[in-house]
């Protein structure tokens, strides 16, 4: 952005998506929120989906290009990180998923595991750079960070979330799944005082799995959005002291050495999210793979 704005322009300008639509045929973005709002349902986030589509392919690439290349004499170094992250993740399906085996389970926290910490990074690239290059292409606002997205993050809890259902009818039964539901927690020999517990229990239950998506969604993304408006408002106060001194220090190299010191701790978030996210979804599907009588 070149033209002058204010602090609260500056930080909603760079908090809004850039969401497209097709109306009439035509293919339409918001410039505003307002405008943005009114497109109703059927609009989707362009700079989510293709920054999210980008960091899987670079996954799906690199991990295909090691397995090809992989050899059982002195490993690449691209080899022995791939292995590093393939050993790190098994060992954590394996602490975490205890009820036999499945083999969709490794594969699937592997894949959340490193797309979500890619997608993830995307928040330690200097916060102007790319909106100022998409706004050199014309596009009004751009965020390069997926995961501040609450549809990218309630996309991926949802898809979770049906794996869960999924296999907890698969290894249940619809009945014994529905059974869970309405037979616990509160248990009672007697049939009629049982059936009363039933209303109560399908509420307590169902709040109990409804929250697993929603926690899953709201924590990567309170988390990343937090981290990415440090970062903006880090921005913020270097615009106001570029050029200032106090004595002999310079306001503006303070406020280089604030925003390296808090993306060097940003990595650990990035990561520890990442990490959160796959080890909650490999104790979800354990629960849903266990049966309880």
């Amino acid at each position: 952005m070149t033209e002058n704005i204010t602090a609260p322009e500056y930080i909603k300008h760079h908090l809004q998506n850039l969401t497209c639509t097709l109306h009439d045929g035509r293919f339409h973005c918001a410039h505003s929120a307002e405008e943005a709002k009114e497109m109703g349902f059927w609009a989707f986030n362009l700079d989510t989906l293709g920054i999210s589509l980008v960091m899987g392919v670079l996954f799906l690439f690199f991990f295909r290009k090691a397995a090809k290349n992989a050899t059982a004499g002195v490993p690449g170094g691209l080899q022995n990180f791939v292995e590093w992250v393939v050993e790190f993740v098994d060992t954590s399906v394996r602490g975490s998923f205890s009820s036999g085996r499945n083999a969709l389970v490794a594969p699937l926290a592997l894949t959340i595991f490193f797309w979500i910490f890619l997608m993830n990074f995307m928040d330690l690239l200097p916060i102007d750079y790319v909106p100022m290059l998409m706004g050199a292409l014309g596009l009004s606002h751009f965020k390069v960070v997926p995961t501040t997205d609450p549809n990218a993050t309630f996309g991926m809890s949802i898809a979770v979330f049906f794996l869960v259902v999924y296999y907890s009818i698969k290894i249940k039964g619809a009945g014994g799944f529905l059974g869970e539901l309405a037979l616990a927690p509160f248990q009672n020999r007697n049939p009629l005082v049982q059936a009363a517990f039933v209303p109560v229990n399908l509420v307590l239950e169902g709040v109990n799995l409804v929250s697993k998506p929603v926690s899953l969604a709201l924590r990567l993304f309170g988390n990343m959005y937090a981290g990415e408006m440090i970062f903006i408002l880090i921005a913020l106060m270097g615009g106001a002291w570029a050029g200032a001194t106090l004595g002999n220090i310079t306001l503006f190299g303070s406020q280089v050495l604030l925003s390296l010191g808090w993306a060097i701790f940003h990595i650990l978030i990035v990561t520890l999210q990442a990490f959160i996210f796959m080890t909650l979804t490999i104790v979800y599907l354990d629960m849903a793979h266990q049966e309880h009588h």
